[in-house]
């Protein structure tokens, strides 16, 4: 791989993570739309799954007294049910449906009513919140703002939030890696220089991003959070229908 492209993927791992770090998504989002225009989607997911299982990781470690244990564990079930299934698929998007799927999610979050959407620690609410995004994980390689339709409404302040998604999306990554590599063959196609400089700049971007979140209010957070992703949104529904048109 290329020095350009490595500190590319370096500058935008630490960046990423960062904002992952403070609202809990939309950086994922930003790096898979990064990856995609400069690798294969396999290669793409493998790196992508590096980079946010270790974000994810580390933020879940450092806000660890925080995390909702019950939900954690009711969303791996629905993980493993998705994981199954996309197994016995086999299933590869392509870089126009990545995109779009991209740029769809966030709009998926505003549009289905919240009273619609069973919430995380309601009955059975885990569960299917962990079989929907591990299944977007497979197919955009990012599931965030899916993610947070399952606890706009659990009475969980900002770090409860923050540290019961970074848990669940450390699994989910970790799913989406196992099956674009061991299933998929994806790993063949990504440098180990790629995944270390990955791993190392995803735990620099979530250890300084602790520092924002503490002087964060739960309403900024949640309002800034909302505004952010559905403006990557727009920019990724725009760049997958230009890729469709053109083909």
């Amino acid at each position: 791989m290329q020095i350009a492209l490595l500190s590319l993927l370096a500058v935008s791992v630490l960046g990423t993570s960062f904002v992952s770090g403070v609202f809990g998504m939309a950086g994922g989002m930003i790096l898979m739309g990064i990856l995609i225009a400069y690798m294969p989607v396999s290669a793409a997911m493998v790196l992508h799954g590096t980079a946010q299982m270790t974000s994810n990781g580390w933020r879940a470690l450092l806000w660890r007294r925080h995390t909702h244990y019950g939900i954690f564990g009711r969303y791996i079930l629905g993980l493993l049910v998705a994981g199954l299934l996309f197994a016995f698929v086999g299933f590869v998007p392509d870089r126009a449906m990545v995109l779009i799927a991209l740029g769809i999610i966030p709009f998926l979050a505003v549009l289905i009513p919240a009273r619609f959407v069973p919430q995380a620690n309601n009955r059975f609410g885990a569960e299917l919140c962990g079989f929907m995004n591990t299944s977007m994980q497979f197919i955009a390689g990012v599931s965030g703002p899916l993610l947070d339709v399952f606890y706009v409404r659990c009475q969980m302040d900002r770090r409860s939030v923050v540290a019961t998604k970074a848990a669940c999306q450390t699994f989910s990554h970790l799913a989406k890696l196992i099956y674009f590599t061991h299933i998929m063959g994806g790993e063949s196609e990504v440098e180990k220089w790629a995944m270390g400089i990955a791993i190392a700049m995803a735990i620099l971007g979530t250890s300084l991003s602790k520092f924002v979140l503490e002087k964060l209010t739960d309403h900024q957070f949640r309002r800034w959070t909302q505004g952010l992703v559905m403006a990557i949104g727009v920019v990724y529904l725009s760049q997958g229908a230009y890729v469709l048109l053109t083909r």
